[in-house]
């Protein structure tokens, strides 16, 4: 029987080191899916997190890749995704936030609102995501609890309500007073934080004396914020018009059972969803779902390849047979599967706001749809404007089946884009990338997952805009100029800078070159 119990589907996203991969592990953690902790960086007995399992991930204490963690709380099913911060990987979190019905952001207490944090936020609110903002870290020192409001307020126009306001100064951090109950939630340390973090709850006239100093301010900046009408209001946050905001230190494991209590509270269930052409698929409609992102090299005992799927309606069953709303064509899901981070375990069945991945389903790529019953189609993701581009070929000529099937595997990805023309051929494409450590991604896996080492030789051009084939015949031979082609047709061409891209297209008005979306906005 399917398993019915209300849903929850959130991504974890923020600036790099804002201590995402540590606020998943947390969560885990308090819902009793793990027992221990990991950091990151792996220091002393503590191991690298659930979701950072890639070799690169654990050597630099980074996200690179996405991660889906499902896991039940108080009989909720959680889906949660643990996105990368970094820039350069700015396309694979969009992804993930066309897959989730909510986010919740982490703002380092001590650094404020960094730039990949605003355009998270714009990103989420171009899509109507509504957002959870977490202040973490606040057990080291940093900026004051209203100063960091003010900035909320100020920078990305959402309003601020918090739901928790810190007892102690950032750097002291004794617990919270819990807005909405009037409590005060004690934190008490354990060590290296690898465990969960006992708190204990307590009226306001039970408050112990050493903490009666900043318990009393903490009560004062609470009734200041009441008066500036900064409490919670569920309507304007599923609007998008204001964020919860919580304290928290993912490190020590403190104010994490209140997120995963405040998701489930106040974070919205998976609804009806929109399709290309303007149909609506209600949640209890036949089953239909949406491919993010696919990832291989999970397992390094066979070659692996998962497309994770968002069930956005009806029930899937295993074994089902699901129509590729791009070719039309059906397949059968026998190999479905569930995601804890690089583990899997098969799938009967799920529910809409779960996070299932088809094993070697070599069709699908980030953006189809799959459906059951009336056809439907959800709208793809769009691929960011690449800043970075470089030549591409086997070290070891001996090795082009492995350099070749490598390359297409990580173009299906989405690890970078791959171009290519009939001039350079496919000895030698071009990899196109929003940031540079993409490159450095591609390096290693060919040649630890494909075995077929690479040398890159940079190109100097610096701006892409979409053409069409009257375009690129318009374009051939220009100097400063090439034309090539994306594995999903698109004609990008490619310019040394902007000047040359602005005079071309000044110089041109009747060749179509069309900007992309610029990456991480």
């Amino acid at each position: 029987m399917s398993d019915t119990r209300p849903r929850r589907t959130f991504a974890v996203i923020s600036h790099p080191d804002a201590g995402k991969s540590t606020l998943t592990e947390a969560l885990a953690l308090h819902a009793r899916v793990i027992t221990e902790a990991g950091a990151v960086h792996g220091k002393g007995h503590r191991r690298a997190t659930v979701s950072d399992w890639m070799a690169m991930e654990k050597a630099r204490g980074i996200s690179i890749t996405s991660a889906a963690l499902q896991f039940v709380y108080r009989d909720h099913v959680i889906n949660l995704v643990d996105t990368p911060g970094h820039s350069d990987f700015s396309e694979d979190t969009y992804r993930v936030l066309s897959a989730v019905d909510s986010a919740v952001m982490l703002v380092d207490a001590g650094k404020g609102l960094e730039p990949q944090t605003l355009k998270l936020f714009q990103v989420c609110a171009l899509r109507g995501i509504p957002v959870l903002t977490v202040i973490n870290k606040w057990d080291r020192p940093g900026l004051s609890a209203l100063e960091l409001m003010d900035l909320i307020q100020e920078k990305i126009k959402l309003r601020p309500t918090p739901l928790t306001w810190p007892v102690g100064e950032a750097g002291d951090f004794r617990g919270v007073l819990d807005r909405r109950s009037g409590e005060f939630v004690k934190y008490t340390r354990t060590a290296g934080g690898a465990t969960r973090a006992p708190e204990r709850r307590m009226r306001p006239d039970e408050v112990p004396a050493e903490d009666a100093a900043v318990w009393a301010d903490a009560v004062e900046e609470h009734e200041l914020l009441s008066l500036d009408d900064a409490d919670h209001d569920q309507r304007r946050f599923l609007a998008g018009e204001t964020t919860p905001v919580m304290f928290a230190s993912a490190l020590q494991n403190f104010g994490v059972a209140q997120l995963l209590d405040l998701l489930l509270d106040l974070a919205p269930e998976p609804s009806a969803t929109l399709g290309v052409d303007g149909s609506i698929r209600e949640v209890a409609d036949d089953f239909s779902a949406f491919v993010f992102k696919v990832q291989s090299g999970m397992n390094n005992a066979h070659r692996d390849r998962l497309a994770y799927a968002r069930v956005v309606s009806g029930t899937f069953e295993r074994g089902m047979i699901v129509t590729h709303a791009n070719t039309g064509r059906p397949f059968a899901t026998k190999f479905a599967q569930a995601v804890f981070g690089r583990e899997t375990t098969s799938v009967e069945s799920a529910e809409p706001g779960d996070i299932i991945g088809f094993v070697n389903a070599q069709a699908l790529r980030a953006g189809d749809t799959v459906f059951v019953g009336d056809a439907i189609k959800y709208p793809p993701v769009p691929s960011f404007a690449p800043e970075h581009f470089m030549t591409v070929s086997a070290s070891d000529i001996s090795r082009y089946k492995q350099f070749r099937r490598g390359i297409e595997q990580l173009d299906q990805e989405g690890v970078v884009q791959v171009l290519r023309s009939d001039l350079r051929g496919d000895q030698s494409p071009v990899l196109a990338a929003v940031g540079p450590m993409q490159f450095e991604v591609v390096e290693d896996r060919m040649a630890n997952e494909f075995n077929s080492p690479i040398r890159l030789s940079r190109l100097d051009y610096q701006v892409a805009r979409t053409t069409d084939a009257a375009g690129a015949a318009a374009l051939a031979g220009k100097r400063g100029i090439e034309v090539l082609q994306r594995s999903d047709g698109t004609r990008l061409a490619l310019f040394v800078d902007q000047w040359r891209a602005n005079v071309t297209a000044r110089d041109n008005p009747d060749i179509l070159l069309e900007a992309l979306p610029a990456g991480g906005a």
